[in-house]
């Protein structure tokens, strides 16, 4: 009994003596790379329709053809607007090129004395159409862009004495257009923004039958704030 003791006791030591270098073969723990974080970058592709309004200011210039020859004055048509556009837009890297179809309804107004009969000059804007390109760089969810294409313009002006028109003619005026843009990407497909154009219309001769005829040219200056939908994912993810 106390030799079986004993060689226990001796096999105790022997295991406690061993143990260190039993942990020491044993394999190290493995180590895992922590996966790495996903970057979301914005994706400004894919088709988008909104709403827009703000303001203009069209410069008009009057030069009457006859019976007299001269300049009557000008005057700045001034007003609002509101309207909506639709486009698509596709991404390569950060650059962003599009196409965008836009119609507003119109009230820039304004009058000037003429010099030379006396009677008042007054022209409208009340509609217009913009079809135009463009082309923007991207920084995430942050576009800048420009653009440029055709415009239509629906005008009307009047001849006016004593407070009263006596003579009006309306025309659809077709011009170009020029623009920027600043666009931001503030929730899942939605973004806000803020455009300035500027419309081109050449000169053109109106006749205000039996009265005269007048040589009317407007440009028109405008600033407007756009809120967008853009349908499918706005988010891709990169590791």
């Amino acid at each position: 009994m106390n030799k079986n003791m004993l060689l226990a006791a001796v096999s105790l030591v022997a295991i406690s003596a061993t143990a260190p270098a039993l942990a020491a073969d044993l394999a190290a723990r493995p180590y895992t790379k922590a996966p790495a974080m996903i970057a979301t970058v914005y994706d400004w592709s894919g088709f988008y329709i909104g709403i827009n309004g703000g303001g203009a200011s069209a410069h008009t210039t009057w030069d009457q053809r006859a019976p007299l020859v001269g300049g009557e004055g000008s005057h700045n048509a001034t007003g609002g607007t509101v309207g909506g556009q639709v486009g698509y837009r596709w991404q390569s890297a950060q650059w962003v090129f599009g196409l965008e179809g836009q119609g507003n309804w119109a009230d820039f107004s304004g009058d000037n004395l003429s010099a030379l009969t006396g009677f008042t000059d007054r022209s409208k804007i009340d509609s217009f159409g913009l079809l135009t390109g463009q082309v923007g760089y991207a920084w995430n969810n942050v576009l800048l862009y420009i653009k440029g294409g055709a415009a239509v313009v629906g005008t009307k002006n009047e001849l006016r004495a004593a407070g009263a028109t006596f003579a009006s003619v309306s025309d659809t005026r077709w011009g170009g257009t020029i623009g920027a843009g600043l666009e931001y990407g503030f929730a899942p497909n939605w973004s806000v923004g803020v455009e300035y154009n500027h419309i081109f219309l050449s000169g053109k001769d109106v006749t205000f039958t039996g009265i005269q005829t007048d040589h009317i040219k407007q440009d028109v200056d405008m600033g407007l704030v756009r809120l967008n939908y853009k349908f499918g994912g706005p988010i891709l993810a990169k590791y």
